[in-house]
């Protein structure tokens, strides 16, 4: 699990690891959901891995379009 930056420092993310059709967030309250292609659709997955390479603005698209689209919750 790699670290998410939280370069605006109030994310609820803590961190992230991506796979070729998935990612995975660490949230602060220490779950950890699975968002696949399958899920939310490619479009959001690539945009999410983006947003976490960034560090900044993850935590408010989930909020905001795929909050109910993940595929599991892993913790």
């Amino acid at each position: 699990m790699q670290l998410y930056l939280n370069l605006s420092g109030r994310s609820g993310v803590r961190g992230y690891e991506s796979g070729s059709d998935y990612i995975d967030v660490l949230f602060s309250d220490g779950g950890i959901y699975r968002y696949t292609y399958a899920s939310a659709g490619l479009a959001a997955i690539e945009y999410m891995k983006q947003l976490a390479a960034a560090g900044q603005g993850l935590n408010s698209y989930i909020s905001r379009f795929v909050r109910k689209y993940y595929a599991a919750k892993l913790r």
